[in-house]
């Protein structure tokens, strides 16, 4: 394919490759860990650590590219394992993007060995554009974030333990 744009066959609707691919090394060069770029009915999204890179169009179908390289995990440490089993762990309540502070470049929330209060915020899941608060179910001391700023989130994943 000369125009470096691929298809998806009978949908008519075309993923402009060049362009992801572009997106990614712009990830790469700048350490971001997302990117979304969007004109008329088009919308593409990047993002890295583990997910695979999107092209989202306004049509229903949505289109994926080839996935990013996963970035090396290292070994969970014997009490970040011990706090993910923990029962009393608040775990998440959607599928979305975890950030832990409330915009950009500003102080996160909590941070281990903070105390909070029953309500108190400690993160944001972004569902669909939407942004979640979080909050303790219950008083207590921040154990352990299980989570980093802008990662990917299942349903009850454990996000954070409270002591």
């Amino acid at each position: 394919m000369a125009d470096n744009k691929g298809s998806a066959g009978k949908s008519g609707m075309n993923v402009d490759i060049k362009l992801v691919r572009e997106l990614a090394e712009l990830l790469g060069e700048t350490g971001l860990t997302e990117i979304e770029v969007e004109d008329n009915d088009r919308k593409i999204r990047v993002a890295r650590g583990g997910v695979a890179m999107a092209a989202q169009f306004a049509m229903p179908a949505t289109a994926a590219a080839a996935p990013t390289a996963p970035a090396p995990a290292a070994a969970p440490t014997p009490d970040v394992q011990a706090a993910a089993d923990a029962a009393n762990a608040l775990k998440s309540p959607m599928v979305g993007t975890v950030y832990l502070a409330p915009e950009p470049g500003a102080a996160d929330f909590i941070k281990i060995g903070d105390t909070v209060k029953e309500g108190q915020t400690l993160l944001i899941v972004e569902a669909m554009k939407v942004m979640n608060p979080i909050a303790a179910d219950k008083a207590g001391t921040i154990k352990a974030i299980l989570v980093e700023n802008a990662q990917p989130v299942e349903f009850d994943q454990p996000l954070v333990v409270i002591g």
